[in-house]
């Protein structure tokens, strides 16, 4: 009797269809009903043409203030979460004790709910007796002390850090499992030529994690790209418009039955993020050998 071939690339097709499906198609319709006036306070759809993408770039409205936060947001993000996550990384991966359990503590924040840290921060940042202003007063710092969330200048500022905050272990995981696929032969030999810690982690560990970094950097931006949970939790796009981003002012079009205009500010930034990320992987891995 003979045995049924299983061929890999029916599971790939069929993993492709399902995205399509489910990913693809959607993105493809939102986009159509960009170019309408769909509403709901009409049960007629009209094409409208780029009426609404004018709308979106037009100077009057505030939608490239919230695409320039957006962008801000994801730049800033990124570079802090990468960059201390791989600091943390690297501490954790040397020989220090209890780094299992430090690691497991640096890793805790990505799994808790966005609604307790909206919770939480919300009470720690509160500028009256949240934790933070009262510890502040207590040590005698309370020139310190700010409206965390409240204050236009700082409030931005502040949903980054508690995001950064969040996002941190996360990253240094991904780094971590990265380090330790790394020979550990390389170090050995480096260290029979007299290289110092510094040196190890500039010609060994960088080079060695470059797939890895790649990797997460394009995760983060692509978070930071959509980002909406924390800035919803934390301030809803406020004080004002300050923390507004784009996908803040896509819940908020939706709930005012303006669904034309969200989708458009949707299709804006599914389209920027398929053009960053392609060109962020192109950069990226540049320079990586295919055998």
């Amino acid at each position: 009797m003979k045995k049924a071939k299983i061929y890999p690339w029916y599971f790939a097709a069929g993993a492709l269809l399902i995205y399509t499906l489910l990913a693809v198609v959607p993105g493809i319709v939102g986009i159509g009903y960009s170019f309408t006036d769909w509403s709901a306070y009409s049960k007629e759809l009209h094409f409208v043409g780029f009426k609404n993408f004018q709308q979106v770039f037009s100077a009057d409205q505030d939608y490239l203030k919230y695409i320039m936060n957006t962008l801000v947001f994801t730049a800033v993000t990124t570079i802090f979460k990468t960059g201390l996550g791989l600091l943390f990384a690297v501490v954790l991966c040397s020989n220090i004790k209890l780094k299992n359990f430090h690691r497991g503590v640096m890793y805790l924040p990505s799994v808790l709910s966005i609604l307790i840290i909206g919770l939480v921060f919300g009470s720690i940042l509160n500028p009256k007796n949240g934790f933070l202003n009262s510890i502040l007063r207590s040590v005698g710092l309370g020139a310190l002390a700010q409206k965390w969330l409240v204050d236009p200048k700082i409030a931005f500022g502040s949903v980054m850090a508690v995001d950064i905050w969040r996002g941190t272990g996360y990253i240094m995981t991904m780094l971590i499992v990265g380090i330790l696929a790394i020979p550990s032969v390389y170090y050995e030999a480096a260290s029979v030529d007299g290289a110092t810690g510094f040196q190890k982690f500039i010609h060994i560990t960088l080079p060695m994690l470059r797939q890895t970094l790649a990797v997460t950097i394009v995760l983060n931006v692509l978070y930071g790209l959509k980002v909406f949970d924390i800035v919803y939790a934390l301030t809803n796009g406020g004080p004002g418009h300050v923390t507004e981003v784009m996908y803040t002012a896509v819940f908020k079009q939706f709930s005012q039955g303006l669904y034309a205009l969200g989708t458009t500010i949707s299709s804006v930034m599914f389209i920027f993020m398929v053009v960053i990320g392609y060109f962020m992987i192109k950069i990226l891995t540049r320079d990586e050998v295919i055998e």
